[in-house]
């Protein structure tokens, strides 16, 4: 008999909602007829958590991210950010792609600041923080750089900052890190790990790997597909920073591959 993964509820005060996604179900349009997608997805987030999206190729994980952006609309079901529902695109939630989506004609300072600018701020706040989002992703030395001049790890922290300088209630991340290399892979955990610990992002972050879905989350939704849907929730009782190489992280991960094979 294959051994389920156990939920554990971690001691930790009591967080008000922030997302509640109520019965969610997408389905598309085939050339033989329709595909379910996504179906019967019920669960919310509390402000501040870290929660992963975990799950194989074609379970539905994009697709959920999407319709929590506000940029697919639900078949069924209902998306509330705040207890209002979740229609279209909105700077309440920040998304960072795979793809880092710069500008290519904007410099790293400008890419950062676009959004602002956008939004009509002070031109004094808007050097102020770009100065300080600069400092915090560590690329402070690179501002006046095109995107072509500098690396991918660097490109994805332009990203996040970009995102995280408009101050969005919840942050959206589609395998963000999946394109980089190893080394670097794990410097941007890191870095996204700081921030977090900095700033209390409530942040959902979709993957398919499953020692990055340890490593960052708090909790981490599992999903199977045929069609996309939750089939565990199960929260990360290991105590912070987490060592990959511990004997708790690793049974942990082995009993997520074995909920992945179910």
């Amino acid at each position: 008999m294959k051994t389920r993964l156990k939920v554990v509820s971690p001691a930790a005060p009591e967080r008000e909602k922030i997302l509640e996604i109520q019965r969610l179900r997408k389905v598309f349009r085939s050339a033989g007829g329709y595909l379910a997608a996504l179906e019967q997805i019920d669960f919310s987030v509390k402000k501040g958590e870290l929660i992963c999206i975990l799950g194989r190729s074609g379970c539905g994980k994009s697709t959920l991210l999407k319709i929590l952006a506000g940029f697919l609309a639900p078949t069924a079901g209902r998306v509330l950010l705040g207890g209002t529902p979740v229609r279209r695109p909105g700077p309440d939630r920040g998304v960072v792609f795979q793809e880092d989506a710069l500008f290519p004609w904007l410099t790293v300072e400008e890419n950062i600041a676009f959004g602002m600018r956008q939004h009509r701020w002070p031109k004094k706040s808007v050097k102020e923080e770009v100065d300080r989002y600069l400092a915090l992703v560590g690329l402070s030395e690179f501002r006046h750089y095109l995107p072509r001049e500098i690396s991918g790890g660097m490109k994805q922290r332009v990203a996040l900052a970009r995102v995280l300088i408009l101050q969005p209630r919840v942050l959206l991340m589609d395998e963000p890190f999946a394109a980089l290399d190893a080394q670097t892979r794990d410097e941007m955990q890191q870095l996204m790990l700081s921030l977090w610990k900095t700033f209390s992002h409530t942040i959902l972050f979709v993957t398919h790997d499953v020692t990055e879905a340890v490593l960052l989350a708090d909790r981490i939704l599992l999903m199977g597909k045929d069609p996309g849907r939750i089939r565990e929730d199960i929260a990360v009782d290991l105590f912070r920073p987490r060592d990959a190489q511990t004997e708790s992280f690793v049974f942990f991960c082995r009993r997520l591959f074995e909920g992945l094979r179910q």
